[in-house]
């Protein structure tokens, strides 16, 4: 299907032009979202999208589906109210790396604790672009940021593994740069029953970008593209050939525990026989 296409079948009229900065990523990585729902041939009604507060969170307001832009950090707990309430929905978290992992990072640990069936798209600029350029939990240690402008003494997160750790059955890494992978692993994360998270590594060329003298939006993108490793390669590397670069692709999944919502209704069940 062609761009156009798929602006008119999954945007709302009258919603664009964006608000998103010049070489923002954040438009690649909504596109790749769309994408991916068009692979599963799931329509625009079976498909819930929710969002907290931040630039990433704007996507929300853009795509036609069933959507909530929730407040700052509540995107994981409403998006389980949505999930709870009609189990058939496939529900889409977007969210940014400020608004997951700061002030939802306890909803993150209990959301991937749970394995509820959702799937997370989190939107990694490496800062809070929409409210000033602070640092977030995901700024690289020795980044600058607004609130750290002779750089972060905070070790970052390695949200990947933090959600393994938490209990995600599903998780991955993309970026801007290798927009069809990144597409894939939505499509996977969509398809996977249980909790997913995807992180998509994106740019903010107007405010990380600027302050840390990385360039403009191409060479942010093309950082991207020479650190970004495959995680079959990945694999084989040394840990000093790995020093400065990220895998890329699934990297972990397991298909061995129950779904929250197939136990909740199996204790439901339970419950109505008398069962202890």
């Amino acid at each position: 299907m062609s761009t156009e296409a798929l602006i008119d079948k999954y945007f709302r009229p009258g919603r664009l032009p964006h608000i998103w900065c010049p070489g923002c990523g954040n438009g690649i990585v909504t596109g790749c979202i769309v994408k991916a729902v068009e692979q599963t041939g799931l329509t625009r009604d079976e498909v819930a999208v929710v969002s907290g507060i931040g630039c990433s969170s704007r996507a929300s307001g853009y795509l036609d589906f069933n959507t909530v832009h929730s407040a700052h950090g509540r995107a994981l707990p409403v998006a389980t109210g949505v999930k709870m309430g009609n189990p058939k929905l496939n529900v889409i978290v977007v969210t940014g790396d400020g608004d997951c992992t700061a002030i939802g990072g306890n909803h993150l640990i209990h959301a991937a604790r749970r394995n509820l069936d959702l799937t997370v798209v989190l939107f990694n600029n490496s800062i809070y672009g929409m409210t000033g350029g602070q640092y977030s939990p995901l700024t690289p240690f020795g980044s600058k940021a607004t609130t750290a402008p002779y750089a972060t003494i905070e070790h970052d997160f390695d949200v990947v593994e933090l959600a393994k750790a938490a209990g995600a059955t599903f998780v991955a890494r993309g970026t801007t740069f290798h927009a069809q992978l990144l597409t894939d692993l939505i499509v996977k994360g969509m398809q996977h029953k249980g909790f997913s998270l995807i992180e998509a590594v994106s740019a903010c060329p107007t405010s990380f970008g600027r302050q840390n003298k990385m360039g403009g939006p191409v060479e942010m993108i093309l950082w991207q593209r020479d650190h970004g490793v495959m995680k079959a390669a990945w694999d084989k590397m040394t840990d000093e050939q790995r020093q400065g670069k990220f895998p890329i692709g699934v990297l972990h999944e397991d298909n061995s525990k129950v779904e929250y919502t197939v136990a909740y209704d199996y204790l439901i069940k339970k419950a109505q026989e008398g069962k202890k």
